[in-house]
């Protein structure tokens, strides 16, 4: 019977193809609109971290001023200082550890045709690839004991590798940034998670680092901060030895722990540090130290926009009226097909029978505008990425995957049903012998 209500739906669509058009039109853009908002929603809300979401933690210490919260009601500072990070990594009590900070060193290339540019860097501990599941073409990262020895080596971006060595294994060549080289141990594949949930302070919609480099090196090379530093007293005088003993913040700390107990037991470790600090001056403020999932960081951080949410409301609103619209659209269908109706009805056929026809009819109806609303969706990203061509991150929020293209029909087709049942019902209580009689 599927097959032959789905013929008498085409049929009946094809009889009133302008009334049609107009329903099919008010949901594709009721959908558009929904979906191009519901999409980028989609990749701000992004855990690109998810299977392991159980065990990696942000890790936060509370050592700000003690007259107010760093962000109230009373958050501990987002990033940590180097005394801090130093200490909590050398203890070594998580499975895994990783200290980062953003940087920035001037890229030196061997074709001497080639200008040097300004490129940021990560500083990181060689944990970071395994720790963040990070994929490579060619080698891999560095171990502990280059970390340790302050080898110069270097991790490469796929875009960078292909920038500077043409995309070829580059594994084992020398890359000279700043008139110092560095060997290449690995080269990344592509890897672009968003948001960059390892490092939120410093634009969570930003591509990562294209060449990461030993923690230790920097740290010994002096390199400054590229990212958010945030000082709640002066770092005081003697240069980049002073600002690495003040109470400045601007590194990033995450640990792996494999289960709860372990988490508990580097929560007890974080506070009798911190007590430990508490008797020579430092951490003024009472206990409030945090390990937070990816999940939870990425939700403390606000990462998805007050705006967003308040767009994403207006678009379901505006979904809401087309398919009120849609309502319309369709009594006046069945109001115009009565007659047919009553005939049918006075020959035998059920309401039930009636019922299926219509709502595999609006179902058809439901397809094709959800067809439709894909492709205006995929108008009104390329619109928000043009409007907001000038920054770089935005490529990254406007992409549409497989799950919202399934969203996207799923929702056209039962929006176009849950319109279909007032009418549908209109259609099946129309009394025969009253319609017939008039006639």
């Amino acid at each position: 019977m599927f097959r032959y209500y789905l013929k008498l739906g085409l049929l009946s669509i094809r009889a009133n193809p302008a009334l049609s058009s107009l329903m099919v039109a008010a949901i594709a853009i009721g959908i558009g609109a929904c979906m191009t908002i519901a999409t980028v929603r989609h990749v701000m809300s992004d855990n690109p971290i998810a299977p392991k979401n159980d065990v990696l933690f942000h890790v936060q210490v509370d050592n700000w001023n003690p007259d107010d919260p760093y962000r109230e009601p009373n958050e501990p500072p987002e990033q940590i200082t180097y005394i801090d990070a130093k200490v909590l990594y050398e203890a070594g009590r998580a499975a895994r550890q990783v200290v980062s900070f953003k940087s920035d060193r001037v890229v030196q290339p061997e074709n001497a045709d080639t200008r040097p540019f300004q490129q940021n860097v990560r500083a990181t501990s060689g944990e970071f690839f395994a720790m963040f599941d990070v994929p490579f073409a060619f080698g891999s990262g560095w171990d502990q004991s280059a970390d340790l020895a302050e080898e110069h080596v270097t991790v490469l971006s796929a875009d960078m590798n292909e920038q500077l060595f043409g995309g070829a294994d580059s594994v084992g060549r020398m890359l000279t940034m700043n008139d110092e080289s560095y060997r290449i141990v690995g080269v990344l594949a592509e890897w672009t998670p968003v948001p960059k949930f390892f490092d939120v302070n410093n634009n969570p919609f930003e591509a990562p680092e294209d060449i990461y480099l030993p923690f230790s090196v920097a740290i010994t090379g002096e390199f400054g901060s590229n990212g958010n530093t945030s000082c709640w007293k002066p770092a005081g005088d003697g240069g980049y030895a002073a600002f690495l003993a003040s109470e400045c913040i601007w590194i990033q700390m995450w640990v792996e722990l494999e289960n709860h107990s372990q988490k508990q037991e580097y929560l007890q470790f974080l506070d009798a540090y911190v007590e430990q600090q508490k008797l020579i001056g430092r951490f003024p403020r009472p206990l409030n130290n945090r390990l937070s999932t990816p999940a939870e960081w990425l939700e403390n951080q606000d990462v998805v926009d007050d705006n967003v949410r308040v767009l994403l409301s207006l678009a379901v609103l505006f979904l809401l009226v087309c398919l009120l619209n849609t309502i319309g659209l369709l009594l006046a269908k069945v109001m115009r097909r009565s007659s047919d109706i009553s005939l049918r009805r006075a020959l035998g056929a059920s309401k039930s029978a009636l019922f299926s026809q219509y709502i595999i009819e609006a179902g058809i109806i439901g397809v094709v505008g959800g067809v439709f609303g894909i492709g205006l969706t995929w108008l009104g990203l390329r619109g928000i990425e043009n409007l907001y061509i000038e920054y770089e991150f935005i490529q990254h929020l406007v992409r549409m995957d497989w799950s919202m293209i399934s969203l996207a029909v799923a929702l056209a087709v039962i929006s176009a049903l849950a319109a279909a049942l007032y009418p549908t019902w209109r259609a099946c209580s129309i009394s025969p012998a009253t319609t017939l009689r008039i006639q």
